[in-house]
């Protein structure tokens, strides 16, 4: 018998069924005995909650392209088609809590995002209790995933990218003395500053390698007096926490006044808005900043070398060309689709999503991604390779690969 035949007979089959059935209660029992068990059968449900209409939605793109990139790509698993169902947040606290309802009732295997550390907080609860996994994309915010075991991120918190800062001069330009420069009023800086200090205080046991250490107000226009005093300390290294814009008036004045000083900032100094806010005369020696993924393979090495990083490139080049880059955002909804499919694909064929949870939580799961090799601790915060990066002539360049420490 030919498929044309069976699909005539199929639907033949189904019009009787339909024409016999005239109750609303029998046919909703029909279609779930028959047509929904179908598909449940032959897919899986990958959620994914993101603001597309609203504020946020165009800041939110990006992590939706990765994801639907990576989807292209590799749509099955297990044998079965891969379906990702959208849950628009509006870019709104209280729709992220109705969106979340709405996505956690539909049971799908694993939740992607959202963007925005907010509705991803809003919609913590509710994950937490349908005990289905959820990966954050580019939230930095460390409450999106603690004391929850069922989120995780595929980014790092603010606070680790001062670590990560440390490691750089420490391994890469072997210093040993450093300096702060950081907002009075911001605890996410001070945390960010303090995990730097702690490093450079570890590694050099040397409670005065932060040989520089000064506040300011946010918003502050004239920085002169600070930067005098960062010249009189001699101190060529030094972190830049807090609001970019702050930052950049500082970078610029420094620039002015002819110091010598590469300053250090977190993955937000990689947004095109900060580079445009800098003045001609920075350099690129004047600025040092981490990035979770970087389309610069001069400054790649290492475990940052991954097979999913070229199929990413590669795959990116097919679907939009070689006129661009893909962004962070990108490589990390990428990375965060495969952590998912790869759970899946390592739980059992007939696995509940809190099985697949389990994948995730174990301590010796580790993926190696587009933005490098991923692990999780305890938190659901990733151990995972970062890079740090500068701005030369408009373009972004990656000057150091730091490796996950395990």
């Amino acid at each position: 018998m030919t498929t044309k035949i069976r699909t005539t007979i199929f639907i033949a089959l189904l019009v009787v069924c339909m024409t016999a059935l005239s109750g609303c209660t029998t046919w909703d029992n029909f279609k779930s005995a028959f047509i929904d068990k179908q598909e449940k059968d032959t897919t899986i449900l990958i959620g994914v909650l993101e603001p597309v209409t609203g504020a946020d939605s165009k800041a939110a793109e990006d992590e939706i392209r990765g994801i639907q990139l990576a989807n292209k790509v590799h749509p099955n698993v297990n044998g079965k088609l891969i379906s990702l169902m959208f849950s628009d947040d509006k870019s709104d606290i209280d729709a992220a809590e109705t969106a979340a309802k709405t996505l956690v009732d539909k049971k799908p295997m694993v939740i992607l995002g959202s963007y925005g550390n907010v509705y991803s907080l809003a919609a913590s609860p509710y994950i937490k209790e349908a005990k289905i996994p959820a990966i954050a994309i580019t939230n930095t915010n460390p409450l999106v995933t603690v004391n929850n075991r069922f989120y995780y991120r595929v980014c790092y918190v603010t606070s680790n990218q001062g670590d990560l800062l440390a490691r750089y001069i420490l391994e890469s330009e072997n210093e040993n003395v450093a300096g702060v420069l950081l907002p009075s009023d911001n605890d996410v800086a001070l945390a960010e500053a303090t995990a730097f200090t702690d490093r450079m205080k570890a590694e050099t046991e040397n409670d005065d390698s932060i040989a520089f250490y000064e506040e300011y107000t946010t918003g502050q226009k004239d920085f002169s007096e600070l930067l005098g005093k960062l010249a009189k300390s001699k101190v060529d290294k030094v972190i830049l926490p807090g609001d970019y814009t702050d930052a950049a008036n500082i970078i610029n004045q420094a620039a002015e006044m002819g110091l010598k000083v590469t300053f250090l900032g977190d993955s937000e100094w990689g947004n095109e808005e900060f580079v445009k806010l800098l003045n001609d005369n920075v350099k690129a020696s004047n600025l040092a900043f981490v990035q979770f993924f970087s389309a610069d393979n001069s400054g790649i090495e290492g475990e940052a070398v991954t097979k999913e990083r070229q199929s990413f490139l590669k795959a990116y080049a097919e679907e939009f060309g070689n006129d661009s880059e893909p962004t962070e955002a990108m490589a990390l909804g990428y990375d965060a689709y495969f952590v998912a499919v790869d759970a899946i694909d390592k739980a059992a064929d007939d696995a509940t999503s809190e099985e697949v949870n389990d994948i995730l939580a174990d301590a010796q799961y580790s993926f190696e991604g587009a933005t490098g090799l991923i692990n999780f601790n305890q938190n659901g915060d990733p151990i995972k390779t970062a890079y740090i990066n500068t701005w030369e002539k408009g373009k972004m360049a990656t000057i150091y690969t730091v490796e996950a420490l395990k």
